[in-house]
């Protein structure tokens, strides 16, 4: 099992190196970039990994670029894998294009800007944990805000830079399988249907509304737009309107991580079972773009995947087509007339009036925990509006 922890740097003066060696990677990358399309015109074929290694290992020794060696050896080697891996999904893309298998494209690895560098991974070498906060890279030491201990094997660590200019350290770790938190089992199982409106609707009533932090900050993203149009290109106050839009930017996405996993730690500590639809989310942004992407309805799918594998709760997902919304839960009669703009709906059969993101959290619980162990689950049984 893989792990990463994350942790951010302490602000000093001794953090400009890693600001040069981040720099110092976009350039290595836009070498080996210019090398591969170099070696493609000449020979018609792609430059190897092993062959690219070997060249930027001798290229250090030499006087022009004897700056490369403050970056790290192995730095430089991982900067040239992730090219690889780049060309390497860009040539399969291209073959499963031509069989037909799909239609999605995927470019090659190109030239970025420098500025726009984020970070650089070092694996064996080059860097070492010592005691408390501290960390050693090269020879220089570094503090972290260490909000908790390192847990597993350590096998690379990763400096990032964010649009903010704050660097952040990740260990990624090898844990060996933890069993799930041991905790008391509530006997609850639900099912919830995702909405705009109402983030989740669950057969059991229960409501959870998104804080929508995208929608409340739109003023102050155009604020923060208009201040940068009109700086100048180049200057330093261009610089501070760019580090403010990022700002923002920020407030919005720390806001949202935080509802989802605040969100996932409680239906996990409430459900032992967890019905959910499984959204036809291109469909949907087409149909309201920017507030399904304020929502974040994938990324919370993840995270609460992630927490339920910790407390050992079952998620379960029904198919992107089963039809929750028209299915009338008290008699199973599909009402096919019904459109996007009936909050409310009455079965033309039954003749009962269902709440209808209500209607469907039932009929996704019905249909999660029928498929969980092949058990049937009466009407009577889930919660049913009345």
């Amino acid at each position: 099992m893989r792990k990463t922890f994350s942790y951010k740097l302490y602000r000093s003066k001794r953090n400009k190196r890693l600001h040069r060696q981040i720099g110092g990677g976009g350039a290595i990358h836009n070498h080996c970039i210019a090398l591969h399309r170099r070696y493609y015109r000449l020979y018609k074929k792609s430059l190897s990994l092993y062959a690219l290694q070997a060249h930027l290992a001798k290229s250090k020794k030499l006087p022009k670029y004897a700056w490369w060696k403050q970056l790290g050896a192995q730095a430089i080697q991982n900067i040239a894998a992730r090219i690889d891996q780049g060309y390497q999904a860009f040539f399969a893309n291209v073959k499963a294009r031509k069989a037909g298998k799909i239609s999605r494209r995927v470019g090659p690895p190109s030239f970025r800007k420098v500025r726009n560098a984020k970070s650089f991974t070092l694996s064996q070498t080059g860097w070492k944990l010592l005691d408390g906060n501290r960390l050693k890279i090269g020879s220089t030491i570094y503090k972290y805000a260490k909000s908790r201990e390192i847990d597993g094997t350590i096998k690379t660590v990763t400096i990032k830079r964010d649009p903010l200019g704050d660097l952040y350290v990740y260990f990624s770790c090898i844990l060996d399988d933890q069993p799930p938190i041991d905790r008391v089992m509530t006997g609850k199982s639900a099912g919830f249907d995702f909405g705009l409106t109402t983030y989740l609707t669950g057969s059991d009533r229960n409501e959870y509304h998104a804080p929508q932090p995208l929608k409340h900050h739109l003023k102050a993203l155009a604020k923060a737009n208009r201040q940068l149009a009109s700086k100048k290109r180049g200057s330093h106050n261009l610089k501070q309107a760019l580090r403010n839009l990022a700002r923002v930017h920020k407030r919005v996405a720390n806001q949202r991580q935080a509802f989802h996993w605040e969100l996932a730690y409680t239906l996990c500590a409430q459900y032992d079972c967890i019905a959910l639809e499984t959204l036809h989310l291109s469909g949907m942004k087409a149909l309201w773009g920017r507030k399904v992407s304020d929502l974040g309805f994938a990324t919370f799918v993840g995270r609460l995947h992630y927490v339920a594998s910790k407390t050992g709760t079952v998620v379960q997902h029904i198919g992107t087509w089963f039809p929750s919304t028209k299915l009338c839960s008290a008699c199973g009669c599909i009402h096919q007339a019904i459109t996007l703009r009936d909050r409310v709906w009455t079965c033309p059969d039954c003749g009962i009036t269902h709440q209808r993101d209500h209607n469907a959290a039932v009929n996704i619980f019905r249909e999660g925990a029928s498929s969980h162990g092949g058990h049937l689950v009466s009407q009577a049984s889930a919660c049913m509006d009345g």
